[in-house]
């Protein structure tokens, strides 16, 4: 996992200094595409971590034995996984603001919300298969030594369900990277952008269209590596006595 980590620190650091190599209209324009790449992993790495959250509490909502948080998770997921993302980051940037007139917040930060929400309701299913597939003889073995309800999810339920959900989280991270595309919609200058501003400049698609997807690739394989290693990390110290 810290090799996976490390290559994609390496990555965004040479990324700049490799691409500067390319001919016209790419090397004059290395830097621009550089910082693209790091808005890009930016977006990922914000609505990721927010979407993990997002995904464990709708799971627990949906789980619960109160109908009205079952109710209210349902209808997240449904509305989300339903409707285009597009449709979700446009409605967050433009429609959110007219609705409440004090969320009021850059386009950056409005895609990472409508990014969180979008890969937080795929998350939730993810992680409440996770919760429903670990067995409840063991939460009754937990309660029959004495542990607590809290202590025994805490303690039994949510390692197993989050070891066994790991997969499916991952692949929506790997996803949620190529979806953060879309915040050039609202203006956000990530990768996808800086390859259209290129091309409408310089009316070449061919070359900017393939370096855009070529950092895409990069940045998706060294992040599946990365899930790579924590999945057999997790394998490794669940097989430890």
């Amino acid at each position: 996992m810290l090799v996976a980590s490390a290559a994609l620190v390496l990555l965004l650091w040479l990324m700049a200094r490799m691409l500067a190599w390319a001919p016209d209209p790419i090397g004059p324009n290395a830097q621009a595409f550089a910082d693209g790449t790091w808005t890009t992993v930016q977006l990922t790495l914000v609505a990721g971590a927010a979407g993990v959250m997002l995904g464990l509490l709708a799971a627990l909502a949906k789980l619960s034995p109160l109908p009205p948080l079952r109710w209210l998770a349902a209808l997240y997921i449904w509305v989300v996984r339903g409707t285009p993302l597009l449709v979700q980051v446009l409605f967050v940037y433009f429609a959110l603001p007219a609705l409440v007139p004090a969320f009021k917040v850059s386009d950056f930060a409005s895609a990472c919300i409508a990014l969180a929400f979008n890969v937080g309701a795929y998350n939730a299913e993810a992680i409440r298969a996770g919760l429903q597939a670990v067995p409840r003889g063991q939460v009754q073995a937990a309660q029959s030594l004495g542990m607590s309800a809290w202590s025994s999810f805490a303690g039994v339920v949510f390692p197993q369900a989050i070891k066994i959900a790991l997969p499916s989280l991952a692949n929506n991270i790997v996803s949620l990277l190529k979806d953060s595309s879309l915040a050039y919609a609202i203006g956000v200058v990530e990768l996808t952008n800086v390859g259209n501003r290129l091309q409408a400049v310089t009316f070449e698609p061919l070359p900017t269209l393939v370096t855009t997807a070529l950092v895409y690739l990069a940045l998706t394989t060294v992040l599946t590596q990365l899930a790579g290693a924590l999945e057999h990390r997790y394998d490794v110290e669940g097989r430890r006595p």
